[in-house]
């Protein structure tokens, strides 16, 4: 008999769990620091039985490391949000979530009383051990379901009424879109969730770069994204990975950045206490409590339009220092890809052709070391590279002579 659960309480203890053992893979048992083995050994189980044909494994001198092994082009469902679909709940969660729908399947609008008096009459009065209704439970669990879009109120006299809230949507006409925004959109558990409606799925859709990974901190950006439609200020928990400690920051979420690289997800915000912006990696926030409504809303987004024309990647860096970089490069004739390539990954730059076969790059930017790996992918047909940041330049041709002394040619 299984002593665990595959059902959670704290969505964010599992998050940390499959975060450091699944996703960086570079914890095993031994590191294991948060209560006891045991521990442990349920989380990894309840994991496993959601993950369990996509899971790897190695043997090394740390001991055995488990991790994430997915092939995008062999899945079209992103198995991540199988986490997602397991919250636990108690009995009365699911009595009252039935046999209140039941009750308003009938169409009618009902009061909180009425639905008590039925509740009692007709469900819970069948069992030898009776449920004891309490009307503030009956309300909070109807304000759910209202929030949920399950129900809909109207007022008979100064009465509030409680309806089922239908709908006519044809779900099969969506099913493709659905399908697509569920693997594509930051947020697609909600798409996933809806896909479980569904008797079957298309399964058209394939990913060449498909970044599952930060499925996991779904619930953190929709959190997010609903204070940002109200324009509210934030108080938000992040777990600072060098200092081995949370801190707590009020912000006003400006907007949310998506890496094209590699899909890991940032917070742009203005830190109220520093009035500055600032960047933060959604994947280390731990909790987003909604806060006021912003009265400078308006001036914070006006700030990210003055400084998004000089961001190159995630780094701010000095917004009243901005450096000047230059790259030219030589492009044969036939190469043709080099120059598309260049055009469509100038980001925040400029490009000019000088001649025939020479192309000008040109960027202002915050940090012009973020450039670094995007200028090293063009190695072989720099000309020059000038910055008004020494260090860029002296760290290029450093790395430049450095592989010469390991390949060496000319």
């Amino acid at each position: 008999m299984s002593n665990y659960s595959e059902l959670i309480k704290n969505f964010e203890n599992i998050r940390s769990f499959i975060r450091d053992f699944y996703v960086y893979g570079f914890k095993s048992r031994s590191d294991f620091d948060s209560k006891s083995l045991r521990s442990y050994d349920n989380d990894r189980r309840r994991v496993e039985s959601w993950l369990s044909d996509y899971m790897g494994f190695v043997n090394d001198s740390e001991g055995k490391r488990v991790f994430i092994s997915v092939d995008s082009l062999s899945v079209s469902a992103n198995p991540l949000y199988n986490a997602f679909k397991t919250k636990s709940f108690t009995n009365g969660d699911i009595a009252f979530h039935f046999y209140i729908m039941d009750i308003l399947s009938c169409g009618e609008a009902l009061g909180v009383f009425e639905i008590m008096d039925r509740l009692s009459d007709d469900y819970f009065s069948a069992f030898d051990d009776y449920f004891c209704l309490d009307e503030s439970t009956v309300r909070k669990k109807l304000r759910e379901y209202i929030k949920a879009d399950l129900l809909k109120t109207e007022k008979r006299g100064k009465e509030l009424l409680y309806r089922r809230n239908e709908t006519k949507v044809d779900l099969e006409a969506f099913k493709e879109a659905v399908e697509f925004f569920s693997e594509e959109n930051p947020i697609g558990v909600i798409g996933s969730f809806i896909l479980d409606k569904y008797s079957s799925t298309s399964d058209v859709f394939r990913h060449k770069h498909h970044y599952i990974l930060h499925a996991i901190d779904s619930d953190i950006l929709y959190r997010l994204l609903d204070a940002m439609i109200d324009d509210k200020n934030i108080e938000v928990t992040v777990c600072s990975v060098k200092k081995q400690k949370q801190i707590t920051s009020e912000v006003f979420p400006v907007k949310i950045l998506v890496s094209t690289q590699t899909g890991r997800q940032y917070l742009l915000c203005k830190h109220l206490k520093f009035s500055k912006l600032m960047l933060m990696r959604i994947d280390s926030i731990v909790k987003v409590k909604t806060l006021e409504v912003c009265e400078n809303a308006e001036a914070y987004k006006n700030d990210f339009d003055d400084v998004r024309n000089y961001m190159w990647g995630a780094s701010l860096g000095y917004p009243d220092k901005i450096h000047h970089i230059e790259m030219t490069i030589h492009i044969e004739e036939n190469e043709g890809y080099i120059v598309n390539r260049l055009y469509r990954e100038k980001r925040c730059g400029k490009v000019t052709q000088l001649d025939k076969a020479t192309y000008l790059f040109t960027a202002d930017v915050f940090d012009a070391t973020e450039l670094l790996p995007w200028i090293r992918s063009f190695m072989g047909r720099v000309k020059s590279l000038s910055c008004t940041d020494e260090s860029v330049v002296n760290t290029f041709y450093s790395d430049l002579a450095q592989m010469n002394r390991l390949y060496g040619g000319d």
